[in-house]
C-alpha cells in the first residue's frame, strides 16, 4: 500500500500536493494571461486579476481547511504521544495549534482579499499566514527533538529544524524589504527604485511557502499509524 494511503497520511499528503498545485497552476495562468512577469512575481501577484484570481482564491481557501486538519491531527497525536510518555509541557502544543490555525485564518485572508483591492487586508492576512507559520514549524521542530527518539527519528527532526530555520532566516528580509516597496503593482521594471526590494522579498516569499510544503510533507510518516473514527449515538425516542 502507498504510504501517502496508510491512516490519516493521505491528509498532509493532500495538503502537500493541493497547495503545490495552487501556487504553480496560478503562476501559469497567469504567466500566459500576460499578468505577471515570468521571472519572480510575489504568490499573491499570481491570483489578483481574472481568472486566476478566481483558481488561487479556490485553492488556497481548501488549502487552508487541510492544514487546519493536518495541524489539529497533529495536537492529537503529540498530546496521545505525551500522555504516553511525557517528555513536554501539553500548553506547548496547545499554543503551537493555536498559532497555527490563526495562520490558516491569515491563508483565508489571503485568499479572499486580493491585493490590489484591499491591499491592507490582504498583507495584515500574509502576515499572519507567514510569522504564524513559521513560528508554528519552530515549535513543532522543539516538540520533535523533545520527543525524540521515542516518536521520531533525529533525522526527522533535523529536516524539519534546518527547514524551520531556513524559514525563519527567509521570512525576516521578506516582511522587510516589503515594507519598503513604496507602491503596490504587478509588472517591474529593473530600472524602478524599488525594484530590488521586490526581487529579495519574492525571493524569500517563495522560499517560505514552499518551506511550509516540504515541512507538512514530513508529517506523512507520523499520520500513517493514526486512524480516523466517527462514532454516532442517538438519544431518545425515534
Amino acid at each position: 500500500m502507498l504510504c501517502f494511503l496508510k491512516g490519516m497520511a493521505f491528509v498532509p499528503f493532500l495538503l502537500v500536493t493541493w497547495s503545490s498545485a495552487a501556487f504553480i497552476i496560478s503562476y501559469v495562468v497567469a504567466v500566459l494571461s500576460g499578468h505577471v512577469n515570468p521571472f519572480l512575481p510575489y504568490i499573491s501577484d499570481t491570483g489578483t486579476t481574472p481568472p486566476e484570481s478566481g483558481i488561487f482564491g479556490f485553492m488556497i481557501n481548501f488549502s487552508a481547511f487541510l492544514g487546519a486538519a493536518t495541524m489539529y491531527t497533529r495536537y492529537k497525536i503529540v498530546e496521545k504521544q505525551n500522555q504516553t510518555s511525557y517528555f513536554s509541557t501539553p500548553v506547548f502544543n496547545l499554543v503551537s495549534l493555536v498559532l497555527g490555525l490563526v495562520g490558516c485564518i491569515g491563508m483565508g485572508i489571503v485568499a479572499n482579499f486580493q491585493e490590489l483591492a484591499v491591499p491592507v487586508v490582504h498583507d495584515g492576512g500574509a502576515l499572519l499566514a507567514f510569522v504564524c507559520g513559521v513560528v508554528y514549524t519552530l515549535l513543532q521542530s522543539i516538540i520533535s527533538y523533545k520527543s525524540c527518539p521515542q516518536w521520531n527519528s533525529l533525522l526527522t527532526c533535523h529536516i524539519r529544524m534546518a527547514i524551520s530555520a531556513v524559514s525563519c532566516a527567509a521570512v525576516v528580509p521578506m516582511i522587510a524589504c516589503a515594507s519598503l516597496i513604496s507602491i503596490t503593482k504587478l509588472e517591474w521594471n529593473p530600472k524602478e527604485k524599488d525594484y530590488v526590494y521586490h526581487v529579495v522579498s519574492a525571493i524569500c516569499e517563495w522560499t517560505v511557502a514552499f518551506g511550509f510544503i516540504f515541512y507538512f510533507l514530513t508529517f506523512i510518516q507520523d499520520f500513517q499509524s493514526v486512524t480516523l473514527r466517527i462514532s454516532t449515538e442517538l438519544n431518545g425516542d425515534i
